[in-house]
């Protein structure tokens, strides 16, 4: 039991620590301008190219697609980087030496930002509100909402792998920004799924966020959460892949590391 409470401990205080540790983010000009201004930004930018050029899909199809792919900032970018900051600041050896569960540290360094990536994505969606005139009328919030948090967790999922990749790499942010702008294209938050190469859907398919986006579509012109059961649950299948990909990877690299008396993984 006193083993289990100690786990639970590790888990909670993981989370936060590694969190704050992305001091940058902390500061409220930097947040600003990451979490809201650019956000807006990306909305503005890709409704407003849609909706004036030729593409054929309304403005709603824009700004609820690009509201939720939000969610990869703090998925992508966010979780990669609570991962990559042990490497940086020389604290890797630390956490290879600790005796502490792997599993528990690891799924813990994603916890706040699944948190921050749900209240990204309620920005981005008051900016389409606000702004842009969604109408949320026939809107089940609550249906919205789990749709949110289970998009968040499987974009999270992802990032974990890719922040284990990041204990072997100096290129992390060439790997975020191709993740990153491989689900703006991919996960039809710009591009209907139906109009991609056979060969990208399938790719689209087995990335997070495709059914996310599609069903916060089908949530907000009236569908219920058991419409879009199936799909989540899909969802949270991939992200759990993701997870545990990226675990076996970030073991693998511990054990070379160790193997190797490299504690930097490098």
């Amino acid at each position: 039991m006193s083993k289990v409470i100690a786990n639970i401990r590790l888990f909670f205080q993981g989370a936060v620590l590694s969190y704050i540790a992305l001091f940058a983010w902390l500061r409220p000009s930097t947040y600003i301008a990451t979490k809201v201004v650019g956000p807006l930004a990306q909305i503005l930018f890709f409704t407003l190219m849609g909706k004036f050029g030729t593409s054929g899909e309304s403005a709603d199809f824009y700004i609820i697609g690009n509201a939720i792919q939000i969610t990869a900032l703090s998925g992508i970018y966010g979780v990669t980087f609570s991962l990559a900051g042990d490497r940086w600041n020389g604290t890797l050896p630390y956490l290879f030496g600790t005796p502490a569960n792997r599993m528990t540290m690891f799924l813990g360094r994603a916890v706040i930002h699944i948190i921050d990536g749900m209240f990204g994505v309620l920005i981005g969606f008051t900016w389409g509100v606000t702004l842009l005139g969604l109408d949320l009328s026939n809107t089940d919030p609550w249906a919205l909402i789990l749709v949110i948090a289970v998009t968040t967790f499987s974009t999270s999922g992802l990032g974990l792998m890719l922040g284990s990749l990041s204990l072997i790499t100096r290129n992390v942010m060439f790997i975020n920004n191709t993740a990153y702008f491989l689900l703006l294209v991919l996960s039809g938050s710009n591009i209907a799924i139906d109009r991609l190469p056979s060969a990208l859907q399938a790719i689209s398919n087995v990335l997070p966020l495709t059914r996310g986006i599609a069903s916060a579509r089908a949530i907000i012109d009236g569908a219920t959460f058991r419409d879009v059961r199936p799909a989540m649950l899909e969802e949270i299948g991939i992200g759990i892949i993701y997870i545990m990909f990226g675990y076996v990877l970030f073991r693998w690299i511990e054990v070379l590391a160790k193997r190797r008396g490299t504690l930097e993984a490098m």
